[in-house]
């Protein structure tokens, strides 16, 4: 009968040896994975969708991931439009206060 010192340098030893000979297997490495074709669509719609927000890109996200053409941008009304004009325009002019609300009441008229 073995002594308790010597089966616990036997069990270190065992230990040790079954170690080195794992350690010194090289980790299979898992192949590279290809994108699939929905993941590929994803990853092109998130590229184009840059700056958009809200519901705005939900619905150009919906609409890219479905094949579909992307809606047409929102038309201004004449109303919206002369609105953008005057404000650029006093922008330009560097207009503020009441000068501004002037200009913004005349351009909006004329």
């Amino acid at each position: 009968m073995l002594s308790r010192t010597s089966q616990m340098a036997s069990a270190i030893v065992l230990s040790a040896c079954f170690f080195g000979a794992y350690a010194q297997t090289p980790a299979a490495t898992p192949p590279a994975k290809t994108p699939t074709p929905q993941q590929q669509r994803m990853s092109e719609c998130n590229k184009s969708a840059t700056g958009k927000t809200g519901d705005d890109r939900k619905a150009y996200m919906s609409s890219c991931l479905k094949g579909e053409a992307p809606a047409p941008a929102k038309q201004l009304t004449p109303q919206q439009q002369k609105m953008k004009d005057c404000n650029a325009k006093a922008g330009e002019q560097k207009l503020t206060g009441d000068t501004r609300k002037t200009f913004m009441s005349t351009c909006l008229k004329g």
